[in-house]
Parts: structure tokens; C-alpha cells; sequence
């Protein structure tokens, strides 16, 4: 049974959806997306697990102030409000991020983290853009700087969910639909103008000592499937696999490959 938990936290009131019992695994949405990205993760381990997920400041129905704010001290306040000492901590792309920083910053707290297709904090911005992505990186700040956000949610769902180089319309019907809802939400919410800026994860990933695996998809922008290739290489228990046929969102495009891989490593008691 899923149970809907409002977090207050500072002048926000965070819309989260908890289900199962037993160790607890907080699912962190990616920057085009909300909490529903996860509705498969979600309901695939809450027989075994307790799976929080929660829409972030921004996202989905949780409403907030613009204050000062930080996205690891949202995640801390959720776990302390859950009563969770520790957490496994999936999170994609910004979510990875986050859940990278929070690791970081409280690695006491953190048993094991999967990272997709994420982003990193401090991370340099690629050396070139191949021309093609660059074109369309081009359409986004046009529709961006005019203020169309019905043509900015389609030019994303294009970069994000099709992948920068392939068909517009690859992924279609339901998944796109969802796409678009997720989206065109946070296009729609106020900005928020104050956002903590953390300290840099880059330089600091031989820190991370806790088990860790990395997923990516092969049709992902190049610089992020790099920085996932990186992340396998520099922190010292990672382990990395690529999806093929799938871009920014591997778990919405290929949950079972996804649920396969993340109940392997969750459940190995020897990571």
C-alpha cells in the first residue's frame, strides 16, 4: 500500500510516496522529471524494501518558498522525519548528483548508492559538442529565450528521452506522455532562485567508500556517458553498466534491465 507523507521542511511542504517495509531505499528523481519516473522501481521493491520517493523543491506537487535552500539537506530532513538512521540512495541524474553530494557529505548515512546516468557536482563542461547535439542544444535556447514552454517540454523530451542523436518520437505513447506531464510541470513552477550551491563531488570521488554501481544509457548525451565511465574508474567499489537502445532515462525505457541490475546489487550482502 502506498502512503503519501507531506515532509515540512523550511518554508516547503515536500510531496513524498512511501511503500514496504524493511531497509529503506530513497529514489531521487532527474531535473525532467518527478517522483513518478520511479512508479516501476517503486513498485517492484517494496516487497522487500521500504521505498521512499519524494518530489524535490521545483518538481511535482511539493510547493516551497524561495529561500535559501539545499537539495542534501532536503534529503537529510527526509530521512530524519522517516526516522532512518541509514538509507541505500538511488538517484538519477540530478537525483544522482544529489545523492552523490549527500554521500559524500553524511557517508555514514549512506549503506549503498546507484548512480544513473548522473549528474556530478564540480564536474567540468565538455571540451566539444558534436555539431548535430549542438544544433538542437540551439532550438532549446531559442524556445527557452521565447518563453514557449509547450516547444521547449517537446524539445526536451527529444533530448532526454529519444537521446540528442536519435529520432524525434523514438520513445512514444504512454512513456512519452509521462515525459511531457513530468516536465512540463517543473517548466510551469516558479524559479527558484536560491539553491546551496554543494561542494564539489569531482575531485572527491576516491572518498566514496561505500558499494556503488552506475548505469548509463548508450544513447545518453557522450560528455555523460564519459562522466559515468569516469565515476566507475574513481571510486574505488564501482562497478558500471551500459543499456543499450535507451538515453537519459534507463529505469522509465528499460525498467525490468534496470530492476535486474539494482536487485542484484542491493541484495548482494557481499558489496
Amino acid at each position: 500500500m502506498t502512503e503519501h507523507i507531506i515532509f515540512e521542511i523550511g518554508g516547503a511542504r515536500v510531496f513524498s510516496e512511501r511503500s514496504g517495509e524493511g531497509e529503506t531505499v530513497v529514489f531521487l528523481h532527474a531535473g525532467v522529471a518527478d517522483r513518478r519516473m520511479w512508479r516501476d522501481q517503486m513498485a517492484a521493491f517494496s516487497g522487500r524494501y521500504e521505498t521512499v520517493a519524494y518530489d524535490r523543491r521545483g518538481f511535482g506537487k511539493t510547493v516551497t518558498e524561495d529561500e535559501p535552500f539545499s537539495h542534501v539537506q532536503d534529503l537529510r530532513a527526509v530521512l530524519d522525519q522517516l526516522g532512518r538512521s541509514t538509507a541505500s540512495l538511488v538517484g538519477c541524474s540530478q537525483g544522482g548528483r544529489i545523492a552523490l553530494d549527500f554521500a559524500l557529505a553524511y557517508p555514514e548515512r549512506v549503506r549503498k548508492l546507484v548512480l544513473i546516468a548522473t549528474a556530478i557536482s564540480g564536474a567540468p563542461p565538455p571540451e566539444t559538442i558534436p555539431a548535430e547535439i549542438e544544433e538542437r542544444l540551439i532550438e532549446l535556447d531559442e524556445a527557452d529565450t521565447a518563453g514557449d514552454l509547450k516547444r521547449l517540454n517537446e524539445l526536451e523530451a527529444r533530448l532526454w528521452l529519444d537521446g540528442p542523436t536519435s529520432v524525434t518520437g523514438r520513445v512514444k505513447g504512454e512513456l512519452r506522455d509521462l515525459f511531457l506531464d513530468m516536465n512540463g510541470i517543473a517548466l510551469r513552477l516558479p524559479e527558484l532562485t536560491q539553491e546551496i550551491e554543494p561542494v564539489s563531488a569531482y575531485e572527491r570521488l576516491a572518498e566514496v567508500q561505500i558499494p556503488v554501481l552506475v548505469i548509463w544509457g548508450a544513447l545518453d548525451f557522450p560528455h555523460l556517458r564519459e562522466r559515468c565511465q569516469h565515476l566507475v574508474e574513481k571510486i574505488p567499489a564501482a562497478e558500471g553498466a551500459e543499456i543499450p537502445d535507451t538515453a537519459h532515462l534507463p529505469n522509465l525505457e528499460q525498467p525490468e534491465i534496470v530492476n535486474r541490475l539494482l536487485a542484484d546489487f542491493l541484495e548482494n550482502k557481499s558489496r
